[in-house]
């Protein structure tokens, strides 16, 4: 049967596939939407099941916050190639993953690959198969985190590549300096709010790693605990968010920065991802 421009145009609007792929599927379908959405869908399993040993290393981190402020996401959409991650049409697909993710708040990951994409049925892993159909990249959402707290605040550096959302225990801080905290995570990249939040296996990994350079240094083994806990200190002020130096102004740290600008005021929690 002969299909039509209009037709096409329908079929690419709901699927964002490329019109030869949309006109192909829609006379394999005999005109029939629903078919042809489906032969979309499998040309994109076919596609990944032929990418699915590539590295899906470039892409766009998003991060979100809700309206009110007391919730914010983060979330990766990663694809093969810098140059489809620069895409506006990728952006917008990776942002329109973001909101549904900001808004339903899924519990994981793979909840979020089920939610329906743009609430037009066809759900969040649907869509990626349609979309690696239509690019013939490798594409996948790969990352999700959750912060909620009184406020939270959210930073996405230029390029998307990087991007952090950080909970504070009052509503309303300075809104310059929870921009200043949200950027000093992503530079800085802490690995815990404060000492006492350092998860107990990476901290043993470090005393371990600092007794064996101390040895390595030919130090007597009697000195070498002593040694060591001056090693986890500096640990400390460079890995923990509020001990570390305010990037700003290296002569107070994160903890004084923020009580400088209201003494009740500090971090509850944070989240960075950076591509790479």
């Amino acid at each position: 049967m002969a299909i039509t421009a209009a037709e096409v145009n329908k079929l690419r609007q709901i699927t964002g596939a490329g019109m030869m792929d949309c006109k192909k599927a829609l006379e394999e379908a005999g005109g029939d939407y629903d078919k042809a959405i489906e032969l979309l869908r499998k040309k994109g399993q076919k596609v990944a099941a032929n990418r699915a040993d590539r590295d899906a290393k470039e892409g766009l981190v998003i991060a979100k916050v809700t309206p009110d402020g007391k919730k914010g996401v983060l979330v990766v959409v990663n694809c093969e190639t810098d140059f489809v991650a620069k895409n506006d049409d990728f952006t917008n697909f990776a942002n329109t993953i973001a909101s549904v993710a900001l808004e339903k708040q899924p519990g994981s990951i793979d909840e979020l690959k089920s939610l329906p994409y743009a609430g037009n049925g066809v759900t969040i892993q649907d869509k990626v198969m349609e979309y690696t159909g239509k690019i013939g990249e490798k594409i996948d959402v790969s990352k999700y985190e959750v912060v909620s707290a009184a406020k939270v605040v959210a930073y996405n550096h230029p390029g998307n590549k990087l991007a952090t959302i950080v909970g504070f225990n009052k509503e309303n801080p300075k809104e310059d300096v929870a921009r200043d905290v949200a950027m000093q995570v992503a530079a800085m990249a802490p690995v815990a709010v404060d000492r006492g939040d350092v998860d107990a296996k990476l901290l043993e990994k470090e005393i371990e790693i600092a007794k064996e350079q101390i040895r390595a240094e030919g130090k007597p083994e009697d000195k070498i605990e002593m040694i060591a806990k001056g090693k986890i200190e500096k640990f400390y002020k460079e890995s923990t968010l509020l001990n570390q130096e305010f990037i700003k102004d290296g002569k107070k740290s994160v903890g004084q920065y923020l009580k400088e600008a209201d003494k009740e005021l500090t971090v509850t929690g944070f989240k960075r991802i950076a591509l790479g």
